[in-house]
């Protein structure tokens, strides 16, 4: 019987099954925010614990409220900052060189295809899209991952996602996963894996598969995965070279990348899931006639057309998060955005996802776009997202958002949430309401 690329990288991991069906897994990282890892810390001090099972395994960054907005959020700063340094965790990134965690982990280079990953966050799955078993986790498995290296849990179900057709012109990733939330449900794809497929899952870009695997969570799902291919070893063709020990002067001729490229590839292909792999279920979607689409009321799966809800005016437009900050992301808006002015009465807000995507979002002139239509751009941060910073939502205000989720309150008490693409999200920022180009 054949296996899926889940099933693969999982038994891969194995080193033990104290209960039957609960297996222990060996972690190629755990990586760590300022929100809930402090918890995991001080727990670990108080039984006298306090140590890494491996410095160069762990990752960690300030994100979620940065630079910190009180007491308690540089408190919890601090207690990273100490706890890093006391375990020599080079790979820790603070104020100034930071980014929100699934978009600056895999700029790093720290997600590969085969890989155990959790962390002490939901959208942790964001990282399958590299062909990683990616996770996130409760604070006690956080604790055991950094002692131990390991996380006990059950093997999950996979569900595979085949995405066929052509996406029409404006229609983007974010359309793609509230579509297929929409139809499985928050509750569709629980304990389960969620294996994105097809063409339209091959033409995607990394970054697009990112946003694809990002909303998975939202579905339910443990994780999302794609297979990794062509497309994912040039995104980690400069890490990959390293790995590789090529020659500096060498390295980046034709000859030498291709090989590189191709031999990469061809060790992924095992991981891919076998022709007579079993699944839980599959789903086969044509989306040639999706159109832009946008959340209402407050659950993910709550999805309609957003040219039905051009009656729906908005206080706020934020483009950001680990969903949709990446370079792509705010191009497209940006785009959208020249020439043009954000509706009176309307608060512009854009966060590029990380420094280094802030620095080439500068060199492009895309921040001048967003400043000239009148956008306050902020540093990287996942502050509004879950309403702790830099864009809070007062009672009764309705925001169009590119974050990943439409919970009651998340940006604020009493706040509305509508998540769309930043392409959606842009035509809103224009008009007033929501609106698309289409």
């Amino acid at each position: 019987m054949g296996k899926t690329i889940a099933q693969k990288i999982f038994e891969s991991h194995i080193i033990d099954e104290p209960f039957v069906g609960t297996y222990v897994i060996r972690l190629d990282k755990v990586f760590c925010h300022e929100i809930t890892t402090p918890i995991a810390i001080n727990d670990l001090q108080a039984r006298g614990l306090d140590s890494v099972f491996d410095s160069s395994k762990i990752k960690a960054v300030i994100d979620h409220v940065t630079p910190a907005k009180d007491s308690k959020t540089a408190l919890q700063g601090k207690i990273m900052r100490d706890w890093a340094k006391r375990n020599c965790i080079k790979d820790f990134y603070d104020i100034g060189s930071n980014g929100v965690c699934h978009a600056l982990f895999p700029e790093k280079g720290f997600v590969r295809p085969g890989q155990t990953i959790i962390m002490g966050d939901s959208h942790t799955c964001t990282h399958g899209a590299f062909g990683a078993f990616a996770a996130g986790v409760g604070t006690t498995d956080l604790e055991v991952g950094i002692l131990k290296g390991v996380c006990a849990m059950k093997m999950p179900e996979t569900i595979k996602i085949e995405l066929t057709g052509t996406l029409p012109k404006g229609v983007y990733a974010k359309d793609v996963i509230l579509f297929i939330i929409s139809k499985l449900g928050t509750n569709g794809a629980t304990d389960c894996v969620l294996e994105f497929t097809g063409p339209v899952v091959e033409a995607f870009d990394m970054e697009e598969r990112m946003t694809l695997c990002n909303m998975a969570v939202e579905a339910g799902a443990t994780s999302g995965i794609c297979y990794p291919d062509i497309k994912t070893a040039e995104y980690l063709w400069n890490f990959i070279k390293k790995d590789d020990d090529k020659d500096s002067i060498s390295a980046d001729s034709t000859e030498v990348r291709y090989e590189s490229i191709q031999s990469a590839v061809e060790n992924w292909k095992s991981l891919w899931s076998d022709n007579d792999a079993v699944y839980k279920s599959i789903h086969t979607y044509n989306l040639s006639e999706l159109t832009p689409l946008c959340t209402y009321g407050n659950k993910p799966d709550l999805v309609k057309p957003a040219v039905e809800m051009s009656d729906v005016k908005v206080d706020q437009v934020y483009i950001g998060s680990c969903t949709n900050g990446r370079l792509s992301d705010l191009r497209i808006a940006a785009e959208i955005l020249k020439g043009k002015h954000i509706a009176e009465g309307v608060r512009g807000i854009v966060s590029p996802a990380t420094t280094s995507i802030y620095k080439e979002a500068l060199k492009e002139g895309i921040i001048d776009i967003f400043l000239d239509a009148g956008f306050c751009v902020t540093n990287p941060t996942c502050g509004a997202c879950l309403g702790m910073s830099n864009g809070v939502l007062a009672a009764g205000e309705v925001c169009a958002s590119t974050t990943n989720r439409n919970f009651n309150g998340r940006m604020g008490k009493g706040g509305q949430i509508h998540l769309m693409s930043p392409s959606t999200a842009a035509y809103t920022a224009i008009k007033g309401y929501i609106a698309t180009g289409n």
